[in-house]
C-alpha cells in the first residue's frame, strides 16, 4: 500500500445492536472496493472480521476486529464491533479510538439497547458519525417507521441523506438527496450502482426530504443560512460542504439506507465515509497525563508531533503470542523503532508492525498519526497502556471498562487440563480486561467472572478451542460481600510451646465501619513498645487475610477500619507469624461482635420492551426486588425501563424476559454498587451458601 497521510485516513467504528448487519456491511465494503475477491458471509463463516472459531460457530461477533480498504483516495479502516451487551467493552474501546462511527439499525426492529449504548459512547467521546438503516429488503421492513424511531430516540439531528427505491423484497436502490440522483443496483452484485433519474413517484418525497436536510444543515452555518434565505436552496456543492462541517461538530447525523447482504447502497456508504466523516487530524486534541509532573496535557493529532499511541485491544494468539492493537494519536514511527512504556518506564521495540485485515497481519514499514495498527510480541504491554517518545512522555487517557458482574466455577476435566488452565486463562485475561479469575477462599474452586453468562461461556469455549483446555462450567454464583455496622474490640492471643523455641504474640484491635467504597484502613495507635515496630505489619497482614475469608459465609469483608491498640510480645518466642496469627484471631472475634452484615451487588439495568409488555415486565421486576428509576419512550412501540435490581434476581434473566415479551425484549446491565441484603433474606442466603459448600466438599 502506498504511504498515506493523516488527512487521507478514515477510521470508522461500525456499531449497533446484534443482528443488524455490521459484519456484513464491512464485508460488502471490502468486496466493493476490491480489498477481498469475494463477498464474505456470516452464515458461511467467511466474513473477514468474524474469524474466531466461536464467532463462526455462534454466527455473532464477540470481539472488535479491524479491516481496511481504499476508496476514492481515502484509506478506510473499519472496526467491526460486537452487538451483544456482554461484549460492549470492545465497542466502547472502538468508539474511543475511531474518528467516527456508523450506527447500523435494523429496518424491522428499529433502535435497540446496544444502539443506545453505542450512542452513549459516541457522546462520551464526542465522536461524529452517520446512521445506516440496514436490511431494507426484509419483510415488514420500513424506512420511514425506522427513521421516525431513530429521530425519537436520538433527536432531530438524525436527518435522511437518502431514501429507498422499492420496499421489502423489491428494494433495489436509493435516491441521494444531495446529488438528487437515483442509484440502482444489481441484487447480489458488487455494490456499485448505476446513476439514473429519480423515479417520478419518488420525486415529491425526495424534494420534501431534501428540504429538511437543507434546513438542518443551514441551521448550523450562518453563511449557508444566508444563502438559503436568499436563494431558497443550496447547491449540491454547498450542501455537501455544509454536511461535512455539521457532521464533524455532531450537529448532524445523516441517515443512509442499505441492504448490505445484497450489495445495495454499499458504494454510497463508502462515499459518505470518504466525503462526510472526518480525518483524524480534524478531531479535537487528545488528552493525557505527563508522568513526570502528573499534569494534564493536550496534544493535536499530528504526524509531525512526538510519537504517542494507545493500545486499545490485545489479541491472545496461541501461536504468535500477544498482539497489541493500537491507535497512533501523534507522530509517526518505523518498524523496530524503540518506544517508552511510561507506565512501567521500560522500552519496547515496534517489531512486527502491521496493518490488520481480519485475522491477517500485513507487515508495514511505518505508521502515521491516526492509523490503527498491530504490534506483535511486545514484552510488557497491556490493553490501555501507552507507547510514546521517551523524550516527551505522555500517558493517554485510557478506556474505563465496566466491572465483572457474574461468576462461574470452572473445573479442569483432567490433570493435563489442570496444568495448562492457569496460563491459558492469563492469556485470555490479557485479551479481555473485564474477565476476572480468582479462587473461592472457602471451596478453592476456580472462579471466572464476566459481564454475563454468555461472556463467561465464550471465554471457557476459547480455553478449549485455542489452548486445548477442557473444563466443566458450574452454575453462576453471586459475589456477595460482608461488612460491619458496629464497633468492637477484641484480643488475639497466639501461644504455642512444644519444645524448643515457642510462638507468642498478643494484639488488641478495634474494628469500626468505613464509608461505602473506601475499603480497608489500618491505623497503628500503639504508643510505646508493647509490640515492637517490626511485628506490627504482621498484625495487619493477619487481619487482611482473615477478612478475605469472611466471618458469615466466606465472602470478603470490606469497608472497615482496624486500629491496633495494644499487645504483648516475648523477647525470644515472638515472631511475624505469631503476630499474624494473633491478628487473624482478633479480627474474627471482633468482626462477629461488630454487627457483621451480608452485602449483595446491585445492577443498573436498562430494558427495552414493546408497550404491551410493560405491565408484565414491571410486575416481574417488582417480584425481583427491583427499584424502577425511570421510563422513557424508545422509539416506535418500544419503551425503555431503567431500574436497579439485585444480581441474585437476574442471573438468568434473558429467557424470562424473552417469555414476557415474546422475544422482543432486550436489556443491558452493569454493576452499580453493593447494598445490604434485607434482614428477612440474609440468614436464609447464608444458610444456603454454607449448605452448598458443605455438599461440594463432601
Amino acid at each position: 500500500m502506498a504511504k498515506v497521510t493523516t488527512a487521507d485516513l478514515r477510521n470508522v467504528a461500525v456499531v449497533g445492536h446484534g443482528d443488524t448487519g455490521k459484519t456484513t456491511i464491512v464485508s460488502a465494503c471490502l468486496y466493493t472496493t476490491g480489498a477481498v475477491n469475494r463477498m464474505g458471509l456470516v452464515d458461511q463463516g467467511t466474513a473477514t472480521t468474524d474469524y474466531d472459531p466461536e464467532e463462526v460457530e455462534r454466527q455473532i461477533s464477540i470481539q472488535a476486529a479491524l479491516a481496511h480498504c481504499n476508496f476514492e483516495g481515502k484509506h478506510v479502516t473499519f472496526i467491526d464491533t460486537p452487538g451483544y451487551s456482554v461484549f460492549r467493552p470492545d465497542t466502547k474501546a472502538s468508539v474511543r479510538v475511531a474518528d467516527s462511527f456508523a450506527l447500523l439499525v435494523d429496518a424491522v426492529s428499529g433502535p435497540q439497547v446496544m444502539s443506545d449504548k453505542s450512542w452513549q459512547y459516541s457522546r462520551e467521546y464526542n465522536t461524529p458519525g452517520f446512521i445506516v438503516i440496514n436490511r431494507l429488503d426484509r419483510e415488514n421492513s420500513s424506512y420511514q417507521r425506522t427513521l421516525e424511531a431513530i429521530q425519537a430516540r436520538f433527536g432531530r439531528e438524525a436527518v435522511a441523506l437518502q431514501i429507498p427505491i422499492g420496499k421489502e423484497h423489491d428494494f433495489s436502490g436509493i435516491v441521494d438527496l444531495v446529488e438528487m440522483k437515483a442509484f440502482s443496483y444489481k441484487r447480489g452484485g458488487d455494490g456499485r450502482a448505476s446513476a439514473e433519474d429519480i423515479p417520478e413517484e419518488l420525486q415529491a418525497t425526495a424534494e420534501s426530504q431534501r428540504e429538511a436536510l437543507v434546513e438542518m444543515v443551514a441551521e448550523g452555518d450562518e453563511t449557508l443560512m444566508e444563502v438559503f434565505f436568499e436563494e431558497g436552496d443550496l447547491t449540491p456543492e454547498q450542501l455537501a460542504t455544509g454536511i461535512r462541517a455539521a457532521v464533524r461538530e455532531r450537529l448532524l447525523f445523516p441517515v443512509l439506507c442499505t441492504s448490505a447482504l445484497h450489495g445495495i447502497g454499499t458504494d454510497r456508504v463508502l462515499a459518505a465515509t470518504a466525503n462526510y466523516l472526518p480525518s483524524p487530524d480534524e478531531r479535537a486534541n487528545f488528552t493525557g497525563v505527563n508522568p513526570k509532573d502528573k499534569e494534564e496535557v493536550s496534544w493535536p493529532i499530528d504526524s509531525e508531533g512526538p510519537f504517542a499511541a494507545l493500545v486499545f485491544k490485545t489479541v491472545a494468539d496461541p501461536y504468535a503470542g500477544r498482539i497489541s492493537l493500537m491507535k497512533v494519536f501523534s507522530g509517526s514511527a518505523s518498524a523496530d523503532a524503540p518506544m517508552l512504556n511510561p507506565g512501567t518506564n521500560t522500552t519496547e521495540k515496534l517489531s512486527n508492525l502491521a496493518l490488520v485485515q481480519g485475522k491477517q497481519y500485513k507487515p508495514t514499514q511505518g505508521v502515521v498519526a491516526g492509523q490503527l495498527c498491530a504490534v506483535a510480541k511486545l514484552r510488557d504491554i497491556h490493553t490501555s497502556d501507552t507507547l510514546c517518545d521517551k523524550s516527551q512522555p505522555i500517558i493517554i487517557d485510557p478506556v474505563q471498562f465496566p466491572k465483572a458482574a457474574i461468576s462461574f466455577a470452572v473445573a479442569p476435566q483432567t490433570q493435563a487440563d489442570e496444568e495448562k488452565i492457569s496460563e491459558a486463562l492469563a492469556r485470555l485475561c490479557e485479551e479481555d480486561a473485564t474477565i476476572v479469575v480468582d479462587r473461592d477462599p472457602q471451596t478453592h474452586e476456580l472462579l471466572v467472572s464476566g459481564l454475563g453468562q454468555l461472556h463467561v461461556e465464550v471465554t471457557v469455549a476459547k480455553l478449549e478451542k485455542r489452548f486445548g483446555v477442557k473444563t466443566t462450567l458450574k452454575p453462576p454464583t453471586v459475589p456477595y460481600r460482608e461488612t460491619i455496622r458496629g464497633t468492637a474490640r477484641a484480643e488475639g492471643r497466639h501461644k504455642k510451646q512444644s519444645g524448643g523455641r515457642g510462638q507468642f504474640g498478643v494484639c488488641v484491635i478495634e474494628l469500626s465501619p468505613n464509608n461505602a467504597g473506601e475499603g480497608f484502613e489500618f491505623e497503628d495507635k500503639i504508643f510505646g513498645g508493647s509490640i515492637p515496630q517490626q511485628f506490627r505489619p504482621a498484625v495487619q497482614k493477619g487481619v487482611v487475610e482473615a477478612a478475605a475469608r469472611g466471618v458469615l459465609c466466606g465472602f470478603p469483608v470490606e469497608d472497615f477500619k482496624c486500629a491496633l491498640l495494644d499487645g504483648k510480645f516475648h523477647a525470644v518466642d515472638s515472631s511475624e507469624i505469631a503476630f499474624k496469627i494473633a491478628g487473624s484471631m482478633a479480627f474474627k472475634e471482633a468482626a462477629l461482635q461488630a454487627q457483621p452484615t451480608l452485602m449483595e451487588p446491585l445492577m443498573d439495568i436498562e430494558i427495552s420492551i414493546p408497550d404491551e409488555a410493560m405491565g408484565d415486565v414491571m410486575g416481574d421486576l417488582n417480584s425481583r426486588r427491583g427499584r424502577v428509576q425511570g421510563m422513557e419512550p424508545a422509539g416506535g412501540d418500544q419503551q425503555m425501563i431503567k431500574a436497579q435490581v439485585p444480581l441474585a434476581e437476574v442471573l438468568t434473566y434473558a429467557p424470562d424476559l424473552n417469555s414476557l415479551t415474546g422475544g422482543r425484549g432486550t436489556y443491558t446491565m452493569e454493576f452499580s454498587h453493593y447494598d445490604e441484603v434485607p434482614a428477612h433474606l440474609s440468614q436464609k442466603i447464608i444458610d444456603d451458601i454454607k449448605a452448598k459448600r458443605e455438599a461440594d466438599t463432601g
